[in-house]
Parts: C-alpha cells; sequence; structure tokens
C-alpha cells in the first residue's frame, strides 16, 4: 500500500498543483491529513479518480512523508486499472 505524486504541474491561480492519490481511500485521507491538506478538497470521492490536486509545497511534504513520485502517465494508467477493476467487480 502507497501514497503516489505525479509530476503535472497544472497552474490554479497562483499555484501550481499536482496529483496525490493512494492504494486505498483511508492512505489517502491519511496523508492529507498528514501534510495539511483538507478532506473537504478531495477530488471525484468514491471512484476510480479519487485523488487530492496538491500544490508543490504540499507535495514535497508529501514525498517526505513516504509519498512516491510517479509521472503522469503513470498516475492515469493507476486510474485506468482501477476503473478496468471496478468494472469486473461489477460484472461478477
Amino acid at each position: 500500500m502507497a501514497v503516489f505524486v505525479d509530476n503535472m504541474k497544472a497552474k490554479f491561480g497562483r499555484m501550481v498543483m499536482c496529483h496525490m492519490l493512494a492504494d486505498s481511500r483511508e492512505e489517502l485521507d491519511a496523508m492529507a491529513d498528514r501534510i495539511g491538506v483538507a478532506r473537504r478538497w478531495i477530488q471525484y470521492p468514491g471512484t476510480p479518480k479519487e485523488h487530492y490536486d496538491v500544490s508543490m509545497s504540499a507535495r514535497a511534504k508529501a514525498v517526505a512523508a513516504g509519498a512516491v513520485e510517479i509521472d503522469m502517465r503513470d498516475a492515469a494508467q493507476m486510474v485506468a486499472a482501477r476503473r478496468k477493476a471496478k468494472q469486473e467487480e461489477v460484472r461478477a
């Protein structure tokens, strides 16, 4: 189980943001709490796309706290794998 931060650099006002995602919602929320990201900022809760958008300073805190650095392609592959698993779960 792990928390991941990608290398996206999207502008949001004066901030630059990236994605933080995890193997589980519990891990994702625990890291958000640890680095000071409010849980209300969760994106797409309960879906395969579940993540937080975090600033570069929060990203640095997450990495210092053990988050694994990935690129955007890795993040997209993780979401695609989750979506596929969810579809297979629904079919079963």
